[in-house]
Formats: C-alpha cells, structure tokens, sequence
C-alpha cells in the first residue's frame, strides 16, 4: 500500500465517523434519540400489551389482567410509588412520565408508565407507576448492525479510491524516479506518463522544463569545452612570439627581458586555467567513468600537500579496495590538500577510517569557510569575498574538480569547521 491510500482511508473514516455524529445528535434534537427509538421498537410487543390488553380491561379487572400478565410473560412487571420512579429518570423525561407517556429505560431495558393519569383503575392509581423490566432489548445488536453497515460503506468508498491512489502512487513513483535520474546527472531522463494518467499535465511540464535545464546546461559545456580549446591556439603563439624575443634580445636589454619572464608567468597562469576548464568539463561531460579495482591506503599514502607547513596522516590499515579511477581520486585528494595548503597556518591533518562506510578527511588550521558559504565552495569560479582568498591565488575551480571526481566514485563531499579551528573536507564512500 501507499501513503496516498492510507491518507484517504484515514480521512474517509474520520468523515464518516464525522457525519454518524452529527447525524445522531441531528436526528436526537429533531425526533428523539435514536437509540431510545430502536430499544422501543423492541419493546413493542411489551407496549403494545399494556396498551391493548392491559388497559383495556373494566376498572374492577384492571389489577386481574395485569397479575394474569405477569403469571405468563417473562417481563417483570411492578408498581411503584410515582414518587420512587421520578428520582430514577433523567431530568427530560419526567415531565414525559407525568403526562402518562412510556418511557423507556434504555440502559436498565426496561420502561416506565404512570397506571393512570386520574385514579380511575383503583383507589390512589394516579401515584403509582408500572415498572417494566427485563424487556427484549438488545442495543448491542443494533450497534453491530450499524457498525456493518458503516464498514460496508467505508469499503465501498475506499475500493475505488485504492484503486486510483495505487495508479496515482505508481505515476508519482516513476514521476520520482525521473527527478532522481535527472538530479544525478542524467540529462536525457524524461517522464513518460501517458495522456490520460491523472499528472500528465505536470509530468509534461516536468519534461519540458527539463529540456531547457539539458539545453543550458550542454550549451554551457560546450562554450568552456569551446572557449578553453580555442584559448590554447593563441597561447601557443603568445609562447612562440615571446621565444623568438628572447633569442633575438639575449643579454641586450635587461628590462625587456624581466617583461618577457612577467609575460611568461601570466601566460603559464593562463595555460593551468585553460587546463583546468578542459578537466572540468571532461568530468561534466563524464557520465561514467573505467571502473577498477585499487588499494586505497597507498593511494593516499602518496598523496602530500606542496608547501612547508605541518602535515600529518592516519590512514587504518583495512580500507580495502575501491572501484574506479585511482588517478582521478588522487587528483581530488591533491586539490584538497593544496587548497588547504593556501590557507593553512601550521598545521594539516588526513585522516582516512572504514567502519559502515569509508570516510577521508582532510583538515587545516586556516581561517575555514563561512557556513553561509559551504555549499558554494564547490561551484566553478566561486571564491571568498575576503583578502584570504584573493591573496592565495586561483580560479576557483580545484574544488569544483574533487567534488564531481567523488561524485563519480559515488561518494559525496562536504564541508564543516575542524577541531584545528580551520576547515574540514569530509568525503564519505558507501
């Protein structure tokens, strides 16, 4: 079963239930209780006995016929003060016992009557009241019938509603699926409900907002794919102008020369972005990568970060083995550990540990990231707006290039503050 169907049996009977209710104290405020109703229609033959035979009878034969009742019914029938009768009723059915009616004792199935309203069946009969108990009233079997039918109709209701809902529910669920394919990075995942499906509307809609969102987004592949190949054309000729520069001015002129070694580092500079955009964009265009099986602890072993600070790891010994590129995982590794080589103070940590799943984790005692800011970190071209990050250099991109990596080892990477007090890289493998 599925929640929709749970939900509406719930609702169905909660609105039954609701309307029973109302129903019953509707019908109680206009003609009576209900309940007090069917225990007389129960009691029917008894009444009718009292009213036909009973009362009947002359005067003088009144009390004979009554006695002469009580010797062949198995109804208790006796004769109360009226004044010990009115202390047992409810205060609404007094004034009734006192105009002479029947009334009925639903809980103790049995009813009450005034012998006359006049004295005339015997001297002092209008003080006294025929109690009758042990009448045929059975509420219990009233309510079980009621009880029935209220099921009855419940499953009436709720048959053709499971069977919409279950329909629905399976069109939400491929709906679901569709969202999750696209969310991972399948581009051509579409919903395929059929015209007279009830979300066929908002499936179309779906798709076609996702045909916007893979046009973009190849678009926009294709332009860094494009821009970064055409930038190494006019590169190479920076390069090759500026050698020829060099030979032809060797040793000449010493201020041309520092420009040309300036013009060189921007250059080299722009050569590491190009390459950069080139990697990224292999990596989105990635949807599956050659899968083989790797060691990871010497992987990491052989990872270090550049730089003089203080580095230090705790790999455990029973990693194992993990599927995929071991290149391009110690490439996020790398990146990971140069970013918090630009940040660091003193200190950088990794550690890597396996119980239900493998977790890397790789820290600093740098100035760490703002909590406003982690899950920007990993966009292309995102950087700080702080004099940290501008005086480390780079393009934004190395974390940008760790994350898709792990994604695609099916990982995930996030970012929190380290005990060191600078940021801390968690990646966590299933």
């Amino acid at each position: 079963m599925n929640r929709i169907f749970w939900r509406f049996v719930v609702l169905v009977v909660l609105a039954m239930t609701l309307a029973s209710c109302v129903i019953y104290f509707t019908f109680r405020l206009l003609s009576g209780d209900p309940l007090e109703q069917i225990a007389r229609s129960q009691s029917a033959g008894q009444i009718f006995l009292l009213e036909q035979y009973i009362d009947q009878a002359p005067a003088d034969e009144w009390l004979a016929r009554l006695n002469k009742v009580r010797e062949v019914s198995g109804v208790t029938l006796e004769l109360l003060p009226l004044q010990a009768a009115l202390p047992a009723l409810p205060s609404g059915q007094r004034d009734a016992l006192l105009r002479g009616q029947v009334v009925m004792d639903v809980a103790g199935k049995a009813y009450y009557r005034r012998v006359d309203t006049q004295g005339a069946r015997y001297i002092g009969s209008d003080d006294d009241v025929i109690h009758a108990q042990h009448l045929p009233i059975d509420i219990g079997n009233a309510l079980r019938m009621e009880a029935i039918r209220f099921a009855v109709i419940a499953l009436f209701l709720l048959v053709p509603i499971g069977w919409w809902s279950r329909a629905h529910w399976r069109d939400l669920q491929a709906l679901s699926h569709v969202a999750d394919d696209f969310g991972r990075g399948n581009l051509a995942a579409r919903a395929g409900a059929t015209s007279s499906a009830s979300i066929a509307p908002l499936a179309g809609r779906i798709n076609d907002m996702a045909e916007r969102i893979a046009a973009l987004l190849e678009a926009r592949k294709h332009l860094l794919h494009s821009v970064s190949h055409e930038l190494r054309t006019p590169i190479a000729r920076l390069e090759f102008g500026m050698e020829l520069l060099r030979d032809r001015h060797a040793g000449d002129d010493e201020a041309l020369l520092k420009r040309l070694d300036a013009m060189e580092t921007d250059v080299n500079e722009l050569k590491t972005l190009v390459d950069e955009l080139l990697n990224l964009t292999q990596l989105d265009h990635a949807q599956a990568m050659p899968r083989e099986p790797f060691a990871l602890a010497p992987l990491l072993q052989a990872c270090t970060p550049p730089g003089t600070q203080h580095f230090s790891a705790s790999i455990a010994p029973d990693l194992n083995e993990l599927q995929g590129d071991p290149r391009l995982l110690a490439r996020a590794i790398n990146n990971l550990l140069g970013n918090a080589t630009k940040y660091a103070q003193s200190c950088i940590t990794l550690t890597a540990t396996r119980s239900e799943r493998l977790i890397i984790m790789i820290e600093d005692d740098g100035p760490g990231i703002p909590p406003e800011a982690r899950t920007q970190v990993f966009e292309p071209f995102f950087r700080l707006a702080r004099d940290e990050d501008h005086a480390a250099g780079g393009y934004g991109l190395g974390l940008s290039i760790a994350a898709r990596a792990v994604q695609l080892h099916g990982g995930e990477i996030t970012v929190d503050t380290s005990p060191l007090g600078g940021a801390r890289f968690t990646i966590t493998f299933p």
